[in-house]
């Protein structure tokens, strides 16, 4: 029996969820977070973690699957999708791959595990660079929305060919392939949600979408911590800093409680009002018949 799972079943009165991208960033903080209330936290990441996978291929999701399920018992309070990678990630498929179909298939593999426990709970982590960067390729969303891994990753490779020169020359390299990204992920989750395999058996799905937070994925795109000016940002940051990886974790962790009882498929912006300001009329939109 592995530590882990020693831990579970010395500690049954408490809660086992699953992090990925638990050695780093926002995920080490909610791992953090979570054992902190005397949960087992099993994590997954590509390094330092319980379960070492890459999640930005076929076979890496279904051993992560696997090995999760292995070490669970078969049973999960809750799971947090966590990793990530950056627009600063020179290769747009794999950034959509990563991104997209990494949680995606995840979440799909470990629903059953979910339904199991008295109050599954599942969270991802989007970003708000899916509703405030112009650069939403709808052939990526949509081929991605279709489960076709394939065809999306092509398509991502070729928008981000196709980027107008005036975005090209500032933006990271693949930046539409991660807004595209992180917009199908959020699309695929309202969806999801809702759904009677979801829904009606007590699994609730959400998302946070943060905004500037310093983590090494951020830095990886902007610069060093201490080169950020708050107000030399591209994009508008109305409470005048930054997140931190821990302001994610605290909401990762509210949506996980099994108290978090009747919200699902919402997308929670967690970004200090970045989205507000730049399109302060978007939400609520009414609806049309």
């Amino acid at each position: 029996m592995t530590e882990v799972a020693t831990r579970i079943e010395e500690e049954s009165n408490m809660g086992t969820y699953a992090v990925t991208g638990s050695a780093s960033g926002m995920g080490a903080a909610s791992a953090a977070v979570l054992k902190g209330e005397g949960h087992t936290v099993i994590g997954v990441d590509l390094r330092d973690a319980d379960v070492v996978a890459d999640l930005g291929t076929a076979d890496g999701r279904r051993a992560a699957v696997e090995e999760i399920l292995a070490i669970s018992g078969g049973r999960l309070d809750g799971v947090a999708a966590i990793a990530g990678v950056g627009p600063n990630m020179p290769d747009a498929a794999a950034v959509l791959s990563i991104n997209y179909f990494g949680p995606v298939a995840l979440l799909e593999g470990l629903r059953p595990a979910l339904e199991r426990a008295d109050a599954g709970r599942a969270v991802v982590i989007g970003s708000n660079s899916a509703t405030t960067v112009p650069l939403i390729d709808e052939d990526t969303v949509n081929l991605a929305l279709a489960g076709d891994e394939e065809a999306a990753r092509k398509r991502a490779n070729a928008a981000q060919a196709e980027m107008p020169a005036e975005f090209a020359e500032l933006a990271p390299p693949s930046i539409s392939a991660y807004a595209s990204s992180k917009f199908a992920l959020a699309r695929w989750l309202r969806r999801t949600a809702v759904l009677p395999e979801w829904a009606r058996r007590g699994i609730l799905l959400n998302a946070i979408a943060p905004g500037a937070v310093l983590t090494p994925l951020m830095l990886g795109s902007t610069g060093d911590a201490a080169e950020q000016d708050v107000d030399e940002f591209p994009t508008p940051m109305p409470l005048g800093e930054f997140g931190r990886p821990e302001d994610i974790a605290y909401w990762v962790h509210q949506f996980l409680r099994p108290e978090a009882r009747f919200t699902t498929g919402a997308v929670l912006y967690v970004d200090g009002g970045t989205d507000a300001a730049m399109r302060p009329d978007a939400q609520p939109t009414p609806m049309t018949f």
